[in-house]
């Protein structure tokens, strides 16, 4: 990653603001929909700071960054600590696609295509899982069993289906209908290269999914950040004979080729 995304708590807060025009009348709108409070200068508790001038730009953003706020200058990527993303919204859930500053056309028409497959529900989905945390937990009280029944119901075709806009009432309903325990699950990828890029979608999309990953001590770092970052790694260099519950998956190596 070229930037780590963060989502930052706004509300009530100061964030500076210097600039006129159209550029920074598209930031205050930002920051009033973050809950932010605009200030034009610097004050006790501001940690983040906007500017959007034509001239006096690199000025500014080095007086506002010498007192310790991140500093964003609109249109120079070379002079921000950070950039603001291109965001769906269906709060709760917010998605930010961002491009560290080289095209916000890009990031725009990513955002585009998010925003088409969406339902405007999606928001409530999440306050709906958010208040049976207590009910899952008392259903399913081993963490690795929740999430299995938790990514199961959230999968392509699953009872909450996040794509398919599922009702109100549809996490009680999952909640209250019968489920069977996950069985143990191995699944080989045989790595076709080094490169991640080459993974097939398959295997992105196991790495994705599974509960466990067993690999050889040589697999490259950038494959093994594709794999969820809670999934257990196992450094063997053999497959397991018995794998545990869940989704497993054994990370053949790819076979250099003289």
């Amino acid at each position: 990653m070229h930037q780590l995304p963060l989502f930052l708590n706004l509300a009530g807060r100061a964030v500076v603001l210097v600039g006129e025009g159209e550029a920074a009348d598209a930031k205050a709108r930002l920051i009033a929909r973050a809950g932010g409070r605009i200030v034009p200068q610097w004050e006790d508790g501001a940690a983040i700071a906007f500017v959007a001038l034509d001239e006096g730009a690199e000025e500014a953003a080095a007086e506002l960054r010498a007192r310790g706020l991140l500093v964003n200058v609109v249109d120079r990527p070379d002079l921000c600590d950070f950039t603001t993303p291109a965001i769906v919204d269906r709060a709760p859930v917010t998605i930010a696609v961002g491009t560290g500053g080289a095209s916000a056309g890009l990031a725009k028409a990513v955002r585009q295509r998010i925003e088409a497959l969406l339902p405007a529900t999606l928001g409530n989905l999440a306050t709906a899982l958010f208040a049976a945390r207590g009910a899952m937990k008392a259903r399913w009280p081993d963490a690795a069993d929740r999430r299995r029944a938790i990514d199961a119901a959230l999968a392509p075709g699953g009872a909450l289906d996040p794509v398919a806009g599922p009702d109100e009432g549809a996490v009680a309903a999952w909640l209250a209908a019968d489920h069977a325990a996950a069985p143990a699950r191995l699944e080989m990828i045989a790595l076709a290269s080094d490169d991640p890029d080459d993974l097939t979608l398959r295997a992105a999309r196991l790495l994705g999914e599974a509960d466990h990953i067993f690999h050889p001590a040589a697999t490259p770092p950038a494959i093994l950040a594709r794999a969820r970052a809670d999934a257990v790694r196992h450094v063997t260099e053999t497959p397991p004979a018995d794998p545990p519950p869940g989704l497993s998956l054994w990370l053949a190596p790819a076979i250099t080729r003289s």
